[in-house]
């Protein structure tokens, strides 16, 4: 009788381990299934992004229009705004510029996406999932663009004292990589995300202030031109907003979908839904 309880006990805790490990291995398989599922809605978000242009109609277009006279005008009057700000570098607190190299910096900016992301995922917080899909996708629209304008444009940066109508066409040179401001692009790619997930206003202003820090920290330091900033920041907006129709859209897609059947019993009659 003792002999049969020891094994009655050491058969219960095999079967719980074993349940336990199947569990588990349940749970990195649906893990690793979400995570490639999530490889592939990037790709989707970046080419959707990406060939948005070409179903532009006349809204679109008219948009697209006040952005070019917006960025236009930006430009005309760089010389003078920028020098603006930076007369205002020996004032700015060191703290803020601090923030904003940090914020705006890729590394950081990738790490904290990650975080937002990863948690979303391991946790099955399907609110910081979308956040972190948002930001990464976004992020990695926005970046190409950014890579290919600095070299393609070769601007030259205030710090090269040379104007801001001065352009070395493809330059490999760091001193002519000011268009547009990667440090804008990122820094406003994550507070423009972040904010469009919070319906108060209060806290969608603090988070778009936070995410201006980082642009307005770089013409502190001469490194780049209103412009620069501008065109960054806007482009930015317009990318996350198309990346999040894109990821709405996609979700929507993917909800279980409901077959409805007519019921009648004794007394009775109503729908049935099934999904």
């Amino acid at each position: 009788m003792k002999y049969k309880l020891i094994s009655t006990i050491f058969l219960l805790l095999a079967v719980t381990v074993n349940a336990q490990q199947i569990d588990s291995i349940k749970e990195k398989e649906t893990i690793i299934k979400s995570l490639k599922n999530d490889v592939l809605t990037i790709y989707g978000g970046m080419k959707h992004t990406y060939t948005q242009p070409l179903k532009w109609k006349g809204d679109d277009w008219l948009k697209f229009g006040a952005f070019a006279v917006g960025s236009g005008l930006f430009y005309i009057t760089d010389e003078d705004t920028t020098q603006f700000f930076i007369d205002q570098d020996k004032n700015a607190p060191h703290a803020l510029k601090e923030i904003g190299w940090y914020y705006g910096s890729p590394q950081n900016f990738f790490i904290i996406s990650a975080g937002v992301y990863g948690y979303g995922l391991l946790a099955k917080n399907e609110k910081f999932r979308h956040t972190g899909l948002l930001i990464i996708t976004s992020a990695a629209a926005s970046g190409l663009v950014q890579t290919i304008s600095k070299n393609a444009f070769g601007r030259a940066r205030p710090s090269e004292g040379v104007g801001s109508k001065k352009f070395k066409f493809m330059s490999k040179e760091a001193g002519y990589h000011s268009f547009p401001s990667g440090h804008a692009i990122l820094s406003f790619t994550a507070s423009h995300a972040i904010a469009k997930q919070f319906d108060n206003i209060w806290i969608k202003s603090g988070i778009y202030a936070v995410g201006l820090i980082a642009p307005v920290s770089r013409l502190w330091a001469e490194a780049h031109w209103v412009s620069d900033v501008a065109v960054g920041m806007a482009f930015s907006i317009i990318v996350v907003d198309a990346v999040d129709n894109y990821l709405t859209k996609t979700n929507k897609t993917k909800e279980p979908k409901i077959s409805w059947k007519l019921k009648a019993g004794v007394g009775t009659v109503g729908l049935v839904g099934t999904f």
